[in-house]
């Protein structure tokens, strides 16, 4: 009889947008396009997550059109290590604006921006932001 072999299988990895759930549950399915961002924070959050795993198509794709840029230069030496949202306002189903005012690390620092987001077509899409700090 042969040994029976170990059905361990490795934990799905949490999202990298801060929510408690898996990449594939969350963030993954809009990466991919089966699921569109329901308000802005949820874009703002699988923003973040493209940004972690430098998907700049789903970056292009999920920024406004008047200030979508050509490209997106993502930096490999860059590791993203925690999204902080502290503030809202707007941004749900019943708007069409909203703003996200976020802190993301990174080893060796942070980034504390006011994130615009405008509705286009029925979907979320990043306008612009604003530096803080």
């Amino acid at each position: 009889m042969a040994p029976k072999r170990s059905s361990r299988q490795q934990p799905a990895a949490v999202c990298p947008c801060g929510l408690a759930e898996t990449y594939e549950q969350c963030c993954g399915r809009l990466h991919r396009g089966e699921a569109a961002a329901s308000t802005a924070e949820t874009l703002m959050r699988s923003r973040y997550s493209a940004f972690v795993r430098r998907d700049e198509p789903y970056l292009l794709r999920t920024w406004h059109p008047r200030t979508r840029p050509a490209r997106v230069d993502l930096d490999p030496g860059m590791r993203w290590t925690g999204l902080e949202i502290l503030a809202t306002t707007d941004g749900s189903a019943f708007h069409t604006t909203g703003t996200v005012t976020f802190r993301a690390s990174f080893r060796g620092g942070s980034l504390h921006e006011r994130s615009r987001f405008e509705r286009v077509g029925g979907a979320w899409v990043y306008l612009d932001g604003e530096f803080l700090d």
